[in-house]
C-alpha cells in the first residue's frame, strides 16, 4: 500500500507539499499540483482518514447523549439523527447514561479534549452549571442547558393540549396522568403541566403517579400502569408517554376494561409501538424524523461556525387510534 512518502517521491516534492494538495490548504503552482495528482493516481493513493483529520483538527465524529438507547423513542430518534449526520459526513458515538455514573461528564471530556467535533445532549444526568459558559459546539434535545445552548424540541404545550383535548371529548369522569420524575429537568415536562391544567379547568378530577427518575424500562412502566387501577379503580382515562400508555391498555384488558368502551387511553410521543398492538392507540406524535434532520443540521452549522435558523418548537401530530 502506497505511503504519503511514496506519493512526494514519485511527484519529486516534500511531503508537506503533498499534504497541502490533498487537503486543498494553502498555495501549491498548478504544475505542482498536477504532479502530485499523477503520483496519487499512479500510486492509487488512499489518504489517511486519521492523518488527514488530524492535520485539519477535526475527527468528523459527533457525539449523541440519550437516557436509554433501548427507549422507543430514544432509539427512533437516535436513528434519525444518525442518518442525517452521515448524510452530512459524520458518524455518530452513542453514550446512553441510564445506570452509568459520570458517562456525560466524559463525553463532554472528550469534546473538550477535540475528540469530536460536537455534542447533542438528551440526557439528563449532569447539572447545568457544567455547561455554563462553554464555547464548544453543543446543542441540547429537550433541555435547557444555558443561554447560548440551542434546544431542539417539539412544541410540548401544543402536545398537552391535544391529548388532554382527546380525553376530554369523552366526557370523563376520572383522569389519571402517568408523569416523569419532576427532578428531570426537561422541556418536556410542558407537556404534562400543560395536560394538567386542561383536565382542572374542565372540572374534571386529576390524579397523577410519577415514575422515578430515569425509570425508562418497561417493567417500570408496568408497574406505574398497576398502581394506576390499584390507586384509582374508577379511573377512565389515561395519559402517558408510549410505554406508559401501552402497559395500562395490557393492564386494563388483564383487568376486564375494554377501550374505548370504559376506558379511554391517550398516549405521548407516538412512535411505532402505538402501532403494533392489537389496538392502534390514541396517540400525539412527536415529529421524530424532522426532529432528528434538525437537531444533525443544528450541530453541524455550530461545528463550522454558521448562524442557526430560528429554532422554534415543531408542531405536534395526532394519531386517532381505537383507544379513545
Amino acid at each position: 500500500m502506497a505511503r504519503i512518502k511514496d506519493v512526494a517521491k514519485l511527484a519529486g516534492v516534500s511531503t508537506s507539499t503533498v499534504s497541502l494538495v490533498l487537503n486543498n490548504k494553502g498555495y501549491v503552482s498548478a504544475a505542482t499540483r498536477a504532479k502530485v495528482e499523477a503520483a496519487v493516481q499512479e500510486l492509487h493513493y488512499v489518504p489517511s482518514e486519521v492523518g488527514r483529520n488530524l492535520s485539519l483538527n477535526r475527527t468528523n465524529l459527533i457525539g449523541v447523549i440519550i437516557p436509554d438507547v433501548a427507549h422507543p423513542f430514544f432509539a427512533a430518534l437516535l436513528h434519525e439523527i444518525e442518518i442525517a449526520l452521515y448524510d452530512y459526513g459524520y458518524k455518530t458515538m452513542i453514550c446512553s447514561t441510564g445506570e452509568k455514573k459520570n458517562a456525560e461528564l466524559a463525553f463532554l471530556d472528550m469534546l473538550r479534549r477535540h475528540t469530536m467535533d460536537g455534542l447533542i445532549i438528551g440526557a439528563h444526568a449532569l447539572h447545568i452549571e457544567n455547561y455554563q459558559h462553554i464555547e464548544l459546539p453543543v446543542i441540547a434535545f429537550d433541555r435547557y442547558l444555558c443561554d447560548e445552548i440551542p434546544i431542539i424540541r417539539a412544541d410540548h404545550h401544543q402536545g398537552g393540549q391535544l391529548a388532554a383535548n382527546a380525553l376530554l371529548k369523552r366526557h370523563p369522569h376520572h383522569v389519571v396522568q402517568i408523569t416523569g420524575a419532576p427532578t428531570v429537568h426537561t422541556t418536556a415536562h410542558e407537556h404534562e403541566d400543560i395536560f394538567a391544567q386542561v383536565i382542572k379547568q374542565a372540572s374534571v378530577p386529576l390524579d397523577t403517579i410519577v415514575m422515578p427518575a430515569n425509570a425508562l424500562q418497561p417493567k417500570d412502566f408496568s408497574t406505574a400502569a398497576h398502581e394506576v387501577f390499584e390507586r384509582y379503580p374508577d379511573v377512565d382515562a389515561i395519559s402517558g408517554t408510549d410505554l406508559g400508555a401501552i402497559c395500562a391498555l395490557r393492564e386494563a384488558s388483564r383487568r376486564g376494561r375494554r377501550c374505548p368502551d370504559d376506558l379511554s387511553i391517550v398516549a405521548y410521543d407516538g412512535t411505532y409501538l402505538t402501532r403494533l398492538g392489537p389496538q392502534t392507540m390514541t396517540a400525539v406524535v412527536q415529529p421524530i424524523p424532522t426532529l432528528g434532520r434538525r437537531a444533525a443540521e443544528a450541530i453541524v452549522r455550530r461545528i463550522r461556525h454558521e448562524e442557526l435558523p430560528s429554532l422554534q418548537p415543531l408542531p405536534m401530530g395526532f394519531q386517532q387510534g381505537e383507544t379513545c
